[in-house]
Order: C-alpha cells, then structure tokens, then sequence
C-alpha cells in the first residue's frame, strides 16, 4: 500500500491527544504557579493590614503626655502583639492566627525617633507544595519566600 491512498485526515489522528499530553503538565505547572503567587500576595495583604492595626493601636497609647515622649510598656508591647497576630489585643479562648503559622515572636514593636512608633512583621510564606526542592547533587533550594510588613505611624 502505499501512502498516497490514506488521505491527510487520517494521518492526523491522534495528535490532538499527543499534544495535549505535552502540553498539559506544563499549563497545569502555570495554574499552580498563579494560585501560590495570589496566596502570597493574600497572606502579605493580611500581614501589612494586621501591622497597620497593631501600629494604630501603639500610636493611640504609647505617647506619655506628662513626660511629652513615647512610652512603650511591656503590656502595651504585648497587646500590640497579640493584636498584630490574631486581631485581638487579649487573646480570646479558641483564637486562631489571621495569617496560618505567624506567631507573636515574629512581631517586633519599637520606638522609632523621638515620636514615632513602628511595628513590623517578619514571616516566611510557605508554597502549598512544600517547603524545598529536592536534592539533585547540588544542594536542596528551599521555598520558603520572606515577607515583611512595616508600618511606622506618628504617635498621637
């Protein structure tokens, strides 16, 4: 037989599924990609909107009147704390993080100048796929990306 009998539709059979086969892994590697990328822009959203509400709290109570500078107790560094961290500044019963993972040991409170408080976030965002790639002779890279959300406000 030769080929000049089987028509060109037929040669064509089946490439339709071959180069889906190719091509899907890659676009479902771009889906995953886009889906991590809007989770960490979430999670930072979530973070610099917790640290602006724990630096409006210090700026409304950290400023001494008397003494006409910034006064930080430890309580007051401690409520700013547990505010940044779970949207309360006393702990209630069953709270949970408003960002999975963050805790109040990430949380930094400090005077900043003579009239100016600061409150900044440190945390290490997390891929849903895990936390490194795996070891191919050179040494694991791990995932794990560093946000920070500062906010400095003026004491009042």
């Amino acid at each position: 037989m030769s080929s000049q009998g089987i028509s060109a539709r037929a040669r064509q059979r089946g490439l339709a599924m071959v180069e889906l086969a190719i091509a899907l892994p890659l676009l479902l590697l771009l889906l995953l990609a886009l889906g991590e990328i809007g989770r960490m822009l979430f999670q930072y959203n979530s973070l610099l909107q917790a640290s602006r509400d724990a630096s409006r709290f210090v700026a409304g109570q950290a400023w001494n009147r008397t003494l006409g500078q910034i006064e930080l107790s430890a309580d007051m560094i401690d409520q700013a704390r547990t505010l940044a961290v779970y949207g309360a500044p006393v702990l209630q019963a069953g709270s949970e993080p408003l960002v999975s993972g963050l805790s109040t040991s990430q949380v930094s409170v400090s005077a900043l100048g003579s009239n100016h408080v600061q409150v900044s976030i440190s945390y290490t965002f997390q891929p849903l796929i895990g936390s490194g790639l795996p070891n191919f002779g050179s040494g694991g890279a791990t995932l794990g990306f560093p946000l920070v959300a500062t906010t400095v406000m003026r004491a009042l």
